[in-house]
């Protein structure tokens, strides 16, 4: 939240200062890291200004407005939420605005939920739906809302468009927790206001019962993967995510009914809810008999999924397949083909067992996109992490281009990892070089912990504690170890491939077996025995956990005022002699925001340098 005040003092703040807008940005620099975007402050500068004077107007100086109110857990911000008490029971009530400038919108393609505005370039969702959905998540996280879920209304205010310019979006369903109001229906939405909140004594203390309330714990993908795919919703999805959702059961539609492929990409970075799309889209097609299948290029997560959601349901299992599946397959094979974690696309599939007759050399991308009538990728191309990987939005689009089929991008820019929290993902970017103009210190946010630690011991017994808490936990660590992958009869114990002075241990096991009570490999990042072993990228990446321990090994060191890269150090075997310099510093550095952005609670940082340490506790208070 960047800001919270009575309507009233906020109206008198804004006619005698008119500084709102700059006090609103300096407070979001401060939380954030970054300064905000020139379309949000000239939102702040117009919309809310109209806002306050309609509540005043309405004789509701009184009640309580949260400008910029954080989800919990996620990046993403209601514009406001009014906080007062019911003119009838008296009891605490809220309502969340969502604030358009939009002077006309309409439906995309006869899709209402997908609406095009003059000033942007892609579709955006309904914000019907869009304050709906904020409506439906703040329910589900704050424990103050859990015993009086219908305290909770949302509203979108377009307060410069009239009834004429937005008609179609009216053909969404409007309820309690989704409406819409123009700019010339104002008189009606002053009564909706009244009829919510009250002029009397005790907005302060509502407010504070929403901002003070525990937060329930987030949904681990894996936790309800199964009810995700085979029987319900489980996940709420908001704004670009609704709206890659809705882009791709259009896709379907479209491909439907024009008998033509429709290609779909949806790009966003690490816990931004490309799965969660993915399994949605799955489970929705899934009820519905339309044949779809799920595929991605990781063992770890495809086994994970098959073990989780197809657990004692063969068929379900059967949905969950790998990216060189469809060698053999026919043209628009299957209806919809979800390709999860796309960066981790090959170029071809052929691999050293496959019959020579397939040997086509024929792109993998290529195969995907022919297999089925809406092929949907989703992907983050900073996840790049071995050699050979190249999944990218351009060459899936010339791909598309190349078949001569349509292609439609959707961005995702929220986050639902790392306690939703933007700052702690630019911290990371920035620590690694990956953005930004070098490290930066680490300023608590209060959405989720950072520490570093001086042992790898320190590191074991912090996370151990967290566990015994209840709390979920791994360690992980950059390949800078060489990894046994043979476990013989005779041996008792795991061999400890991960030494550190007198600190060792193993990494996690090799194949598909359980040894010597550890799990197999593709599901140590779910297994909760996982945490005897110490995991690598690839059965990190794609997972999540509450608390995640990193090691950063010898081969990213900070020497002075630079990162150094040791390609000497990596065990990687997939870095071969041939892979450029420059390739292996760009993997390495990958490598690293993945293993530092599993964490949904915390994450700690230990490193074998003794002057990357110091350079750690420099920047983590």
């Amino acid at each position: 939240m960047l800001f919270r005040e009575s309507a009233a003092s906020l109206a008198n703040r804004t006619r005698l200062e008119g500084r709102l807008a700059e006090l609103l940005s300096e407070n979001f620099l401060h939380r954030h890291g970054h300064k905000p975007h020139a379309a949000e402050v000239r939102s702040w500068e117009r919309s809310i200004p109209v806002l306050t004077h309609a509540l005043v107007e309405a004789g509701l100086g009184e009640v309580e407005m949260l400008l910029e109110y954080g989800l919990p857990l996620t990046s993403k911000r209601a514009d406001v939420i009014l906080a007062g008490v019911h003119p009838v029971s008296g009891e605490p009530s809220y309502v969340i605005v969502e604030l358009k400038q939009w002077s006309e919108a309409h439906p995309v393609d006869e899709d209402p939920l997908r609406c095009s505005v003059p000033s942007y370039r892609e579709p955006v969702l309904n914000p019907i739906e869009q304050v709906r959905g904020y409506c439906d998540y703040l329910v589900s996280f704050n424990g103050a809302l859990e015993q009086n879920p219908d305290s909770v209304t949302g509203v979108a205010f377009l307060h410069n468009a009239t009834e004429f310019g937005v008609a179609g979006l009216r053909e969404v369903e409007e309820d309690r927790r989704g409406r819409m109001f123009t700019g010339d229906q104002r008189g009606a939405f002053l009564d909706y206001l009244r009829s919510r909140l009250a002029a009397k004594p005790g907005a302060a203390a509502a407010d504070d019962d929403l901002l003070q309330a525990r937060v329930r714990p987030s949904r681990q993908l894996m936790a309800v993967a199964a009810d995700e795919v085979r029987d319900r919703e489980q996940f709420v999805l908001l704004d670009e995510q609704r709206l890659a959702y809705e882009t791709v059961m259009a896709a379907v539609r479209k491909a439907r009914r024009s008998n033509r492929k429709q290609v779909v990409v949806v790009t966003g970075g690490p816990g931004s809810g490309k799965s969660v799309i993915a399994l949605s889209v799955l489970g929705d097609l899934y009820r519905r008999g339309v044949p779809a299948l799920h595929a991605t290029g990781s063992q770890s997560f495809t086994k994970t999924m098959r073990k989780v959601a197809g657990a004692r349901k063969p068929e379900v299992q059967r949905l969950f397949r790998y990216f060189n599946s469809f060698m053999e397959a026919e043209p628009n094979d299957i209806d919809v083909l979800v390709c999860d974690e796309a960066h981790r696309l090959r170029k071809t599939s052929a691999n050293r067992y496959t019959k020579a007759a397939l040997r086509t050399g024929r792109p993998q991308v290529a195969e995907l996109i022919g297999a089925a009538r809406v092929p949907v990728f989703l992907l983050d191309q900073h996840q790049v992490v071995r050699p050979g990987e190249m999944g990218t939005v351009e060459q899936i689009r010339q791909a598309a281009a190349d078949q001569e089929v349509d292609f439609t991008l959707v961005e995702l820019d929220s986050q639902f990892r790392c306690g939703g929290s933007d700052a702690y993902l630019l911290w990371v970017t920035s620590l690694l070089g990956l953005e930004g103009e070098g490290p930066i210190e680490w300023e608590p946010d209060g959405k989720v912990q950072l520490l570093t630690v001086d042992s790898p011991q320190e590191l074991e017994d912090f996370l151990g504690a967290k566990r015994a808490q209840g709390y979920g936990a791994r360690l992980s660590a950059g390949y800078c170890w060489k990894w046994t992958t043979k476990i013989t009869p005779a041996m008792t114990r795991l061999p400890t491939d991960v030494v550190i002075g007198d600190w060792s241990k193993p990494w996690n096991l090799y194949g598909d077996r359980s040894l010597l009570g550890a799990p197999p490999a593709p599901l140590w990042a779910t297994d909760p025995a996982g945490f005897g072993q110490v995991g690598c990228v690839y059965t990190a990446q794609g997972f999540e956990y509450d608390w995640s321990g990193v090691i950063m090994g010898p081969d990213l060191v900070w020497r002075t005022d630079r990162w150094v890269i040791d390609r000497t150090a990596s065990k990687d075997p997939s870095f071969m002699k041939a892979t450029p310099d420059e390739d292996i510093d760009r993997l390495i550095r990958n490598t690293y925001k993945v293993l530092l952005t599993r964490g949904m609670i915390g994450t700690v940082v230990y490193s074998t340098d003794r002057e990357t340490r110091m350079k750690l506790r420099s920047l983590i208070p």
